[in-house]
């Protein structure tokens, strides 16, 4: 899908994406992108984004949840090629706090939206991705009942 090079929030996004190596500094852009949200598309963007530069795992999943819920509620169908990758990286967020039952839901739709992506070398990558992760979910402990089902943010 061809993104609009002229909105301002994936303008911010493209820009801190170039400049990850200095994270202070794209955290800044992506911050920037948020508070220029203008839609639920914009959002979920600048969400996904942020989440990738939050210092615990518990910032990381709320972060996550709010880039999900923002594309779910795209009705246009911009975001759809975006859920194979927004939802893999919420199954790594719930997988990073202990909730491994949500983990392997998320992989579940990770997997049920692949066909949104065309086949080539982002959808591989997305889907190494998910293969990645399940090892890592089935190899890790069960966590405590009381870490394995607390409220979502």
């Amino acid at each position: 899908m061809t993104r609009d090079t002229d909105n301002p929030v994936l303008a911010r996004c493209a820009a801190g994406i170039a400049i990850e190596g200095t994270p202070a500094e794209a955290h800044r852009l992506f911050e920037e992108a948020w508070a220029m949200r203008r839609d639920d598309y914009d959002a979920c963007v600048a969400a996904h984004y942020l989440a990738r530069h939050q210092l615990t795992a518990a910032a990381r999943l709320e972060w996550n949840v709010i880039a999900a819920r923002h594309a779910e509620a795209v009705q246009d169908g911009r975001a759809d090629d975006f859920f194979p990758s927004l939802y893999l990286n919420l199954a790594d967020a719930y997988a990073g706090v202990g909730r491994l039952n949500e983990a392997h839901a998320m992989v579940a739709q990770a997997r049920a939206t692949l066909p949104n992506i065309v086949a080539g070398g982002y959808r591989a990558m997305i889907e190494m991705g998910i293969e990645r992760l399940v090892s890592r979910i089935d190899a890790a402990p069960a966590a405590p009942a009381a870490l394995a089902a607390p409220a979502a943010p």
